[in-house]
């Protein structure tokens, strides 16, 4: 695992955004498309409007995945798809990627599961190989919606799970086996109250659900408040 240190939350996300254009065109050149995984939150939503104002970015061979999302209705303030959408929003045909949304207002939530991860394979191959997953940290060790104690977990035959409830909503989230096939994975890690678990993190500590990650094609972008330990 690489870390970049970076002063505070805004260089983070500038960073970040210029690493995700940078792997957008790798990729394409590569491979024709490229696929990308992005988690929620404020630093990342400020990542995304950044892209989303870069000039070199080939936006229609883009295809934006979401790592989680919380059971919610459409439009609701807490869902990743509503940032996301209005994060990744510019003037002309910049921003203008495809973004498959996790179907969470399903009312069969194990059929959409799978939707989703044939959604996964459509675009990524079989078993899928995303290009780019891109992470967050929480303070209590949890990544995309793998939560301490859950039985999301031990999901070892399946891409996409559903989780029982966490902070007031269950969550439809990537699983491990998705993640840890991917060409990259991005962690985007800011605030104070991330610094236990990112030394943790750095650790490879299995104990939490974020030390389970593979490391070897990883890169952290950490702010100095999130990197004191």
């Amino acid at each position: 695992m690489n870390i970049e240190i970076l002063d505070d939350a805004d260089a983070v996300a500038r960073r970040a955004a210029d690493i995700i254009a940078a792997e957008a065109r790798a990729a394409v050149a590569a491979r024709g498309r490229f696929t990308v995984a992005t988690s929620g939150g404020r630093t990342p939503w400020a990542m995304l409007r950044a892209l989303s104002l870069q000039e070199n970015v080939p936006w229609k061979s883009m295809h934006v995945l979401q790592v989680d999302e919380r059971i919610a209705p459409v439009f609701h303030a807490e869902r990743n798809l509503t940032h996301l959408c209005a994060s990744l929003a510019a003037p002309g045909e910049r921003g203008r990627a495809q973004i498959y949304a996790m179907p969470v207002e399903s009312p069969e939530l194990d059929e959409a599961t799978e939707r989703y991860a044939r959604t996964l394979a459509n675009l990524a191959g079989w078993p899928p190989v995303l290009d780019l997953v891109h992470l967050g940290l929480g303070a209590d060790g949890h990544t995309a919606s793998l939560i301490p104690d859950d039985p999301v977990l031990d999901v070892t035959d399946a891409d996409v799970a559903v989780t029982g409830e966490y902070e007031g909503r269950r969550r439809m989230t990537l699983t491990y086996p998705v993640i840890n096939r991917a060409r990259q994975v991005l962690w985007v890690i800011t605030g104070e109250e991330k610094a236990a678990m990112l030394a943790r993190l750095r650790a490879a500590d299995p104990t939490i659900p974020a030390g389970r990650v593979q490391q070897t094609r990883a890169l952290v972008l950490a702010d100095r408040a999130a990197a004191v330990s």
